[in-house]
């Protein structure tokens, strides 16, 4: 089966080991001083002056344990020397510099990340159960990373909606298929030095923040744990993120976007739902595409409803894994990834379907186009989804009409992922990615069959 699609939208739419010690960071040892004002800040220059808050503090443990992080190998545009009281005021929220029209706008929630290698017997000892995500308050969040003390493990700007996004400008920052991409995101971070290190990781990986700190706000965490076999045990804290206003800031944004992204996260927030309904309101009137990341199993089940108040009446691009599309399509286990695939496109004009290592499906109007996997050796499955979300927002945007080769994209940028420590695509990984599918882009001819004024089918 050979399908295609094409899309029309109003001009100008085309478009290590647990005994490892942990690395040190001048960086994050800095942010650690900065939590602690009472405290002198000299520049330090090793590692057990960080591990010491840890040790001596015990009311905040956790934000001692939170610097403690192995990102000496963070990011690649790391800088040793960063001024930690610039990061925190400095930001794009404001900003005069920012383009005029944005290719992808990301509403999600904004959660620092720290993940690390743990075996299953420091999961069974803290009574976790693998493979699972859960809230958890700020002593459950203590306790864990008190327990990490000692491990190897590092901090990142995460959240699974600005995986995807980081990956995505990173395809983009070539002109390969046309110009550079602009990519954005709004959310909801404190004005504490976590939403500073937040803002400051993805103006570096050119991936912009608009949304202004929250006066007094407590930046949200995800502690990722890593087993041997590649699973993650996620426990998420979500502070400042639980609240995302629509705001003049969204609201400016998403009628100057190409395609607005709301992830999944956002629906286990009450508060947030309004203003999902209003910024995917703006966005079908200024003709931007609407895409959702399911994100969640439990999530999906919770918020049923508010999910397909949102998908049914505004969605042009689902992402999903098998498990999700099921609880999507109300299907038990049993169902094949391949039946909720065609289930889902008969609701919305794109829907793609991940599941693991057996490969991943694209359906459209009924039908469903099998995306074989892409060879690698996994070594954290953290983030692949995001990644394989990326693949398929860039083939969209570079224009390419060709079922297959969008999903060859996406699983290659996915196999890339599981293929390293971290959930995050290098900035080498995408260029050699994005040039290794010339051949699929042709930006100048979208085809334009299905309607004049909006995506109404693919």
């Amino acid at each position: 089966m050979s399908l295609s699609f094409s899309l029309s939208c109003p001009p100008p739419h085309i478009i290590g080991s647990s005994s490892s010690p942990p690395l040190y960071s001048p960086t994050l040892a800095r942010l650690c001083f900065f939590l602690y004002p009472s405290t002198a800040r000299p520049r330090l220059h090793h590692k057990a002056m960080t591990r010491g808050f840890l040790r001596t503090s015990s009311s905040c443990s956790f934000r001692a344990a939170e610097f403690e992080s192995g990102s000496a190998a963070d990011d690649e545009e790391e800088e040793e020397e960063e001024d930690i009281e610039d990061e925190e005021l400095d930001g794009d929220f404001g900003s005069p510099f920012l383009p005029e029209r944005w290719d992808v706008l990301g509403l999600g929630q904004a959660m620092v990340d720290f993940s690390g290698m743990v075996d299953d017997e420091f999961l069974e000892k803290l009574g976790l159960e693998k493979g699972t995500r859960k809230l958890v308050n700020h002593e459950e969040r203590g306790r864990v990373l008190r327990a990490m003390d000692g491990c190897s493990y590092k901090a990142a700007a995460g959240g699974s909606l600005s995986n995807s996004l980081v990956a995505l400008a990173r395809l983009g920052s070539t002109s390969i298929g046309g110009s550079p991409l602009s990519v954005a995101m709004t959310g909801s971070v404190g004005s504490d030095p976590l939403g500073g290190f937040y803002r400051a990781k993805l103006r570096r990986a050119n991936l912009h923040f608009l949304s202004a700190p929250i006066k007094d706000g407590t930046t949200g965490t995800v502690i990722v744990l890593t087993s041997s076999d590649a699973h993650r045990t996620m426990l998420a804290y979500q502070g400042t993120s639980s609240t995302v206003n629509y705001d003049s800031c969204l609201a400016s944004a998403v009628c100057n976007t190409k395609i607005l992204v709301v992830e999944g996260y956002l629906f286990e927030l009450p508060d947030t739902i309004k203003t999902i309904t209003k910024a995917c309101e703006e966005a079908r009137r200024s003709g931007a595409l609407v895409a959702v990341t399911a994100s969640d199993v439990s999530c999906i089940e919770r918020h049923y409803d508010d999910f397909w108040e949102i998908v049914g009446n505004y969605a042009d691009i689902v992402f999903a894994n098998s498990d999700e599309a099921r609880a999507f399509c109300h299907f038990s286990s049993k169902e094949s990834p391949i039946s909720a695939t065609r289930y889902l496109s008969h609701f919305v004009p794109f829907a793609s379907v991940t599941d693991g290592p057996r490969g991943s499906y694209i359906g459209v109007k009924g039908e469903a186009v099998y995306i074989p996997p892409s060879p690698c050796v996994p070594v954290d499955t953290c983030g692949a989804g995001d990644a394989y979300a990326s693949g398929i927002l860039f083939g969209i945007l570079r224009g390419m009409s060709d079922l297959k080769g969008i999903g060859t994209l996406a699983a290659r940028v996915a196999s890339t992922v599981v293929g390293q420590q971290g959930t995050r695509l290098r900035v080498q990984d995408a260029v050699e990615l994005a040039e290794s599918f010339t051949f699929h882009l042709d930006s100048s001819t979208i085809r334009s069959d299905i309607g004049s004024d909006h995506i109404s089918s693919f």
